[in-house]
């Protein structure tokens, strides 16, 4: 069904004409790199039916093209389609109505774990913080987007209910006794202005181009208010674990201190953030169940508990 939202997709650009779709992620939405006759390329991202209303859309668009105006960053070029707007609304036989919009193409690969990653991370640090200090002085009550913060753990966060994912009953014990401490921890830190603002909120590995010197940070459709610092616990989504964990926050936080200072106390937070991210993605693995990224995932409950019971023993 989804190759009729494509076709319906296609002539509302002037670029994709005649241009053949590959599907090249499944996630939160249908992402497609369309090719044309001529060798030329472009993305175009199919958002999933409900999860973001235009407005929220409109911000995140006008947000990356803030970043790339003012503050020098390597992010997607969202591109008008025939009636010069951004965001297109497609409807087709069968399938729920759904916007859409096409990116200019970013040349790169997906970095992998296997790759030395520390310089990759102080490169994402710096990244992070010159946005940090971008959002700062461009928030405003127009901006729309979601909120990264204690409210993703209730039972109807933004990403499900992690009481409902597979595994979970197993360790439920465990996770709730986090869930509790991560409440308190994050309460505690506080969201004052110099700490919480408009983030990326999805800086993994996944979300990453490299080419050459040059690093493109990508997909922004998470982008909302949040911790800064949770943009480093989005940056080690399921390498967290990993004995090179202490070496990537170091060079996170060096890439970071280049641009902007953090306090002994935000540093400090990273950890709980990296443990309600976590909690998150065990959410989400509930409620993504027909994506490859969460059927790798059947492991996540166990896991988040053996974390959550070092966390709280500290």
């Amino acid at each position: 069904m989804i190759e009729r939202a494509i076709t319906s997709c296609l002539p509302l650009w002037p670029q994709l004409a005649d241009g053949r779709a590959t599907l090249i992620n499944l996630s939160e939405n249908h992402t497609f790199r369309i090719d044309g006759p001529e060798g030329q390329r472009h993305i175009l991202r199919l958002h999933r039916p409900g999860y973001h209303t235009r407005d929220a859309i409109r911000s995140e668009l006008d947000w990356l093209q803030a970043l790339r105006a003012e503050g020098g960053m390597p992010v997607p070029r969202p591109l008008p389609g025939n009636d010069g707007q951004f965001i297109q609304q497609v409807s087709a036989s069968g399938i729920s109505e759904r916007f859409a919009v096409l990116f200019a193409f970013e040349e790169g690969s997906e970095p992998q774990v296997h790759d030395r990653l520390e310089p990759l991370f102080e490169t994402l640090g710096g990244y992070a913080a010159r946005n940090h200090l971008h959002a700062a002085g461009y928030e405003s009550a127009d901006v729309v987007r979601p909120r990264w913060d204690e409210s993703v753990l209730d039972p109807d966060g933004i990403w499900g209910d992690w009481r409902k994912a597979p595994g979970a009953d197993a360790v439920r014990d465990v996770l709730d006794r986090l869930d509790t401490r991560l409440r308190s921890d994050l309460a505690a830190y506080g969201k004052g202005r110099e700490r919480f603002g408009l983030i990326h909120a999805d800086m993994r590995l996944a979300n990453l181009l490299v080419d050459g010197e040059r690093v493109a940070l990508i997909d922004f459709d998470d982008c909302g208010f949040g911790w800064f610092a949770y943009d480093f616990a989005a940056a080690v989504s399921f390498i967290d674990d990993q004995d090179v964990l202490p070496g990537l926050k170091a060079a996170w936080l060096r890439g970071y201190a280049r641009h902007r200072a953090l306090a002994p106390e935000d540093i400090a937070a990273m950890d709980t953030l990296v443990l309600m991210r976590r909690m998150l993605l065990l959410a989400w693995t509930g409620t993504h169940a027909e994506t490859d990224l969460a059927r790798s995932q059947a492991h996540l409950a166990q896991l988040t508990a053996e974390l959550g019971e070092a966390y709280l023993n500290q």
